[in-house]
């Protein structure tokens, strides 16, 4: 090996890790600087709730409490935020079971079925993404009180479950329609049935795109503030964000005691993000890719 040859050799050794993948300075410090002005609130939403009223007044806001302190979040847990995290999570598990099950069936019936009649079904779905939800607010509180349903949690349900299957049958409808041909034939040969398809073919395929919108369904869900606003007034009915208000009302100018009860509330989300970051990050583009 020459001299220019080994000199070339080591170059690109530099710039390129073990993988085959090129080192982008540039890309990374953008990345980095990206991450710090996001994670920029969630540290601040802590390091105040640690606070005390006097401490931040006169602290930094970008050096963390000298003397931590828990009484802001044993105040906010003794006021009764633990009901209102209860709500919440009842509203978020059934709103987003029924979203996903009812979409996952109209995808796969919309992907898999040629025929104008589905045609015309996926297309009213799709006319559910042009419907502001700002725009349905006083049909809906006619319809869920018509049916017996205002200030109770159950009324929450039905217009998050409609104003969600949209975009979901959109994503699943997208993924399932780029599973090959050749494996749905396999199994039809082997006698399998739609139900064996979808327990055994198109779940396990589209669990990225599933986690995908599990998440995305959940978080519109957990921070939904219009509903609840509009469809109860009673305080054991209160869902988180709707809380929060009350947080804000009780403790006036306490911000630390208000943080406190922020970082709960977003809490559960960021740790569901972490815990299915990977399936996230694969299904973002799920079934775009042709």
């Amino acid at each position: 090996m020459t001299a220019e040859q080994s000199s070339t050799t080591n170059g690109l050794s530099k710039r390129a890790r073990p993988g085959g993948r090129k080192v982008r300075p540039l890309a990374a410090v953008l990345g980095v600087v990206w991450f710090l002005i996001a994670f920029y609130p969630v540290y601040y939403m802590f390091t105040t709730s640690l606070r005390t009223q006097a401490g931040f007044l006169e602290g930094s806001l970008w050096i963390p409490p000298a003397n931590p302190t828990l009484e802001n979040y044993l105040s906010v847990i003794n006021s009764g935020i633990g009901l209102y995290f209860v709500n919440s999570l009842f509203v978020t598990v059934f709103t987003v079971v029924l979203i996903v099950f009812v979409s996952f069936l109209a995808a796969y019936a919309i992907a898999r079925i040629r025929s104008r009649f589905v045609r015309i079904v996926f297309n009213i779905f799709l006319l559910g993404l042009a419907i502001p939800l700002q725009a349905a607010v006083i049909p809906i509180y006619v319809l869920v009180t018509r049916m017996g349903l205002y200030d109770t949690l159950f009324g929450l349900i039905p217009p998050q479950v409609a104003f969600g299957i949209p975009l979901t049958v959109l994503i699943l409808v997208n993924f399932i329609r780029d599973i090959p041909n050749e494996l749905y034939d396999s199994m039809v040969l082997d006698g399998g049935g739609h139900v064996r398809l979808l327990r055994s073919l198109v779940f396990p395929l589209s669990r990225p795109a599933l986690i995908t919108v599990v998440i995305y369904n959940a978080l519109q869900v957990w921070n939904n503030f219009l509903f609840p606003l509009i469809l109860t007034q009673s305080q054991n009915v209160s869902t988180l964000p709707l809380a929060l208000q009350q947080f804000q009302g009780q403790y006036g100018v306490n911000v630390p005691g208000l943080m406190a009860a922020v970082f709960l509330s977003v809490l559960p989300i960021i740790l569901l993000y972490v815990v299915a970051r990977r399936q996230l990050l694969g299904g973002l583009t799920a079934g775009f890719g042709k």
